[in-house]
């Protein structure tokens, strides 16, 4: 600072002096910085892209949608049942793969396949004898398990297409949002309900699916996602060698066709106790032809909490998932049987995949002590479930 001693005159030849040496300097800094930078992978933007990916045999068109983060993570979603298509993460080496198994063509998702990232609806999981009562009428479902009523019925949300609302990316997201009225009476369940899925791919590496719903009549609604995790990647062998912890002391209890007999178990001293993480495999032949369970989420229903976090030693991906949801349904794919070619002409085995529904409980709607499934008009339905990835 120039003492008081100074002109006017002095004081702007020193102003000007300094002056010119910080623009002196500035632009050295400047060319620096630009040299390093070329020398840095900088950072991508969130960026969502919408293509075409066939047509259905109605001759409806079916589009892609493939929403990519700064970090490089990459979600591809079809408006084809709402499907999660493929699901890009690192490895503890940086190395991206795809962790969900499916199809590389529309063509093969309009075969029949067993619910390969779809958006299950209206009602996800299985309603006992295909029917239930509401304020004293009988409905009546497809019996498409059996003599049970199985995620939605024979059209259910996983094969119409979805309207898309919304692609779009943010500073912090990259975001699709599709609707789907689905009309009253359809697959049997009544009322006209408007449905809204919306997937967020966020700049901190998590993937958020959010449901919402409204009605003009009583009607019941349980939606989820179906995804096949694999987090060697996929078709990359099974998941027995996965580790898994499950946030619940508790299940719900079934009979021999999967219904819920309305009993809620302990899981401790048994093979479904992941209170604690286990390697699926460890404990498997234990549990019949493999798991396939709701269990009772501890936390307050319609909060977030922590529902499972699963492990793959070899890759070191991990995936922790947070929903409101009261249960999770884990199915260890027991009915894969390698007759289904996927991705990359992949073969898909017994325990090739795992799959975490978030849900509430199995027949509810004919469970009066499970928490409620019953959305009446001017109600909202809405659930949100978060998928959190990294590695160790």
């Amino acid at each position: 600072m120039a003492g008081p001693s100074l002109t006017t005159v002095s004081r702007g030849i020193l102003a000007g002096v300094v002056l010119s040496a910080v623009m002196v300097y500035a632009a050295g800094t400047s060319g620096m910085e630009k040299n390093d930078a070329t020398k840095r992978k900088e950072p991508g933007k969130m960026s969502v892209k919408v293509e075409p990916f066939g047509k259905t045999q109605s001759a409806q068109q079916v589009d892609i949608v493939t929403l990519t983060n700064s970090a490089g993570l990459r979600a591809r979603i079809t408006n084809y049942g709402g499907i999660l298509v493929s699901m890009e993460t690192p490895d503890r080496q940086g190395k991206l793969d795809d962790i969900v198994l499916g199809f590389d063509n529309l063509d093969d998702y309009l075969k029949p396949h067993p619910c390969f990232g779809a958006t299950i609806g209206r009602y996800a999981n299985r309603i006992g004898g295909a029917k239930f009562s509401l304020d004293g009428r009988e409905y009546k479902l497809a019996a498409n398990d059996g003599a049970n009523h199985l995620h939605g019925g024979v059209k259910g949300f996983d094969k119409v297409v979805w309207k898309i609302e919304k692609a779009q990316a943010g500073d912090d997201r990259a975001e699709l949002k599709m609707s789907y009225t689905s009309s009253d009476g359809e697959e049997g369940y009544p009322g006209n309900l408007k449905c809204i899925v919306t997937y967020s791919l966020t700049a901190d590496n998590k993937l958020e699916i959010k449901y919402e719903a409204t009605t003009d009549k009583p009607t019941v609604v349980n939606m989820t996602n179906h995804a096949y995790w694999n987090l060697a990647g996929q078709g990359n062998g099974d998941i027995l060698g996965h580790e898994l912890m499950i946030n619940a002391d508790k299940y719900t209890a079934i009979d021999s066709g999967g219904i819920p007999t309305g009993e809620i178990n302990s899981v401790e001293n048994s093979p479904l106790d992941f209170t604690k993480s286990e390697t699926i495999g460890s404990r498997i032949k234990e549990s019949d032809r493999g798991y396939d369970h709701n269990y009772v989420l501890k936390g307050n229903l319609g909060q977030m909490k922590l529902a499972a976090l699963v492990y793959e030693p070899r890759s070191g991906r991990v995936m922790e998932i947070q929903t409101t949801e009261p249960g999770v349904q884990f199915y260890s794919s027991n009915w894969l049987d390698g007759s289904l070619k996927g991705k990359q002409a992949r073969v898909y085995k017994k325990h090739y995949a795992l799959c975490l529904e978030t849900q509430h409980y199995p027949d509810s709607p004919n469970k009066a002590d499970f928490p409620s499934t019953v959305l009446q008009p001017g109600e909202k339905y809405e659930t949100l479930t978060v998928h959190a990835f990294s590695t160790k």
